[in-house]
């Protein structure tokens, strides 16, 4: 089985600063896989450069067999690839619904084609009934959701979540770790996600990935990497709570 995404040896910096180094790791369809690591480690680096936010120095990125390094992120969105954002910033001024037809517009024939779609996605993320509230208004796992809608309502493949656990409470990840296993079996969404709620983690992820000043440093199970000496050391600590 040929890989989803492939990363190969890619690397990028930011004047003196090197915030990947030669990462390389795979990602298989229908799977969930944890990026996790220090902060300052290079995720969210390595999240801009699959989905065209940044180019790379050097390395190469596949997605479905085909090289998407150095494409626009609206034209690596049209091959497939959504993303969250660490830091959520909905368009305040539209509701809730309009948010997410914004995305669906991406593979939509039209408006009402778009509208109902947006309005599918936001009753499987139970915010249909918000749907005409301004987003704005909605606290902050609402918004954490709406996100997730949105990425969601372009159609991807691949779908990458940047902390969208971070700031909830341990009920409201719970709620949203479901959801994301639902939408990974029921839809065959691949999902690529960033995550420090190591519990999360645990219960979700096929595959983890450790990022250490900016080079992978282990690859395995969620349970070969608690386990693993470098990532106690540089990361999770001996007395990491899981």
């Amino acid at each position: 089985m040929s890989s989803l995404l492939d990363v190969q040896n890619v690397s990028k910096l930011f004047g003196a600063l090197r915030a990947v180094t030669n990462a390389s790791f795979t990602v298989e369809p229908n799977t969930i896989v944890a990026l996790i690591g220090p902060n300052g480690a290079g995720k969210t680096t390595l999240f801009n450069l699959v989905a065209g936010g940044v180019v790379a120095d050097s390395g190469a990125i596949w997605f479905s067999d085909r090289r998407i390094d150095g494409l626009r992120p609206d034209e690596v969105c049209l091959r497939g690839i959504a993303r969250t954002f660490q830091i959520v910033k909905p368009f305040a001024g539209l509701s809730v619904l309009d948010n997410v037809i914004v995305g669906a517009l991406n593979r939509s024939s039209g408006i009402r084609d778009a509208r109902k779609y947006a309005a599918t996605i936001l009753d499987e993320l139970d915010l249909g009934p918000k749907s005409n509230f301004p987003a704005s208004s909605l606290t902050l796992p609402d918004r954490k959701k709406l996100e997730v809608a949105r990425a969601l309502a372009t159609r991807p493949e691949l779908l990458l979540l940047d902390e969208v656990m971070a700031g909830m409470r341990p009920t409201e990840c719970a709620q949203l770790v479901a959801l994301l296993r639902e939408i990974n079996r029921r839809d065959g969404i691949t999902i690529l996600l960033i995550e420090h709620v190591m519990r999360a983690v645990m219960a979700l992820a096929d595959k983890v990935i450790v990022l250490h000043h900016g080079e992978v440093i282990a690859q395995g199970s969620p349970e070969q990497i608690v386990r693993d000496p470098a990532v106690l050391e540089s990361y999770l600590g001996e007395d990491s709570e899981l």
